[in-house]
């Protein structure tokens, strides 16, 4: 090659190489995506912390630190919320946080300490309404809609975990499941599972959503030692169902079959009552006893039977019966199945209550 053409060759390579600098530089002039796309994600970034300080702004100061007092002696404390103000504030809580005292104050955001006044309580629902002079309700939680929640949905919690030193404290996690059961203490609980972090102090307090309404009351009872990242909150639409009652000291009335039943399991029971069941039964609960004149009297039922459905849902213990006995209202049909001497029989009941 000729010393005109290296030469020719090497000048296109130079106008080559400056050319595509100038393009690099006009584009990244008039098209900076790369700033553009930094730009955005910082703003929705900020959008949505500045999302969740309104909504921690819609209730964080409606919520309270329950102190639970027996004999004056302090016995224990959880959390609380304000959730209606008219003729006095009303505040919501677990039963468990009060069922031991016999009397009550709580500690407002401002660092006051007032006494409240127990209205009624739900050993099921694990429920309790208290009140407060309403001159000194300064916020008013709005409860929001179960229902609408779906898993994913940022929420967070505010309560006072390990007592009253660490008040007004907020965690923050995403809904894990929704209409989940667990059982404890031999009652099944329907529940929203979350990873916020829900602590001893915490129960009774809210669950809130990106809108800043409650839609759950979290309740620590219902966790485990032996389970981390998972906190649970009874939904606030069935809280709305029972809380009608509780607030004007009214009982919750459920229906009741008129039975005393005996676990599969529970061999002892089985024993005392001299009730011999099939090994080959695997599935039901025992009636052990039938009050006489109840609606499982009326429908038939006896000492021995084995109750295995309610209407089409089966039963394997005394837990999951009562969970689904209570979806229904008294004055309501159902139908009972269930095995007697190996043999399987229906009858249907009308349910009365308690």
């Amino acid at each position: 090659m000729n010393k005109r053409k290296m030469l020719k060759y090497f000048l296109f390579y130079v106008f080559t190489i400056i050319s595509s600098i100038a393009a690099v530089i006009l584009y990244l002039k008039y098209y900076p995506i790369e700033s553009k796309v930094i730009t955005e994600t910082v703003n929705k970034t900020m959008v949505s912390e500045a999302g969740i300080e309104d909504a921690i702004g819609g209730v964080y100061d409606a919520v309270v630190t329950v102190q639970s007092y027996y004999n004056d002696q302090l016995v224990g404390t959880g959390s609380g919320f304000i959730y209606k103000k008219e003729d006095k504030g009303y505040i919501l809580t677990n039963n468990h946080v009060i069922d031991s005292a016999n009397s009550y104050k709580v500690l407002l955001q401002t660092g006051e300490e007032v006494d409240a006044k127990l209205l009624g309580a739900d050993e099921y629902s694990d429920i309790a309404v208290l009140s407060i002079n309403k001159d000194k309700v300064t916020k008013v939680a709005k409860l929001g809609d179960s229902d609408l929640i779906t898993v994913g949905n940022t929420v967070f919690t505010v309560g006072s975990p390990m007592g009253s030193e660490y008040n007004g404290s907020v965690t923050r996690g995403i809904v894990s499941a929704k209409d989940r059961t667990v059982e404890n203490d031999d009652v099944v609980t329907k529940v929203i599972q979350t990873d916020a972090a829900i602590n001893p102090g915490n129960s009774g307090g809210p669950l809130v959503n990106m809108a800043g309404e409650v839609i759950g009351i979290t309740s620590m009872k219902l966790a485990s030692e032996e389970i981390e990242g998972m906190g649970f909150a009874i939904p606030i639409n069935d809280v709305k169902v029972y809380v009608q009652y509780l607030e004007k000291g009214e009982k919750v009335s459920r229906p009741v079959l008129g039975v005393s039943l005996i676990n599969l399991n529970d061999r002892y029971k089985l024993y005392y009552y001299r009730i011999n069941v099939d090994s080959k039964i695997d599935k039901g609960v025992v009636v052990a006893e039938v009050q006489n004149g109840s609606s499982a009297d009326k429908a038939g039922l006896k000492t021995g039977d084995i109750i295995t459905k309610m209407d089409n849902k089966d039963i394997d213990s005394i837990s999951k019966l009562r969970y689904n006995l209570y979806q229904y209202n008294i004055g309501d049909k159902i139908k009972i199945t269930y095995i007697r001497d190996g043999k399987t029989n229906t009858t249907e009941i009308t349910l009365e209550g308690n």
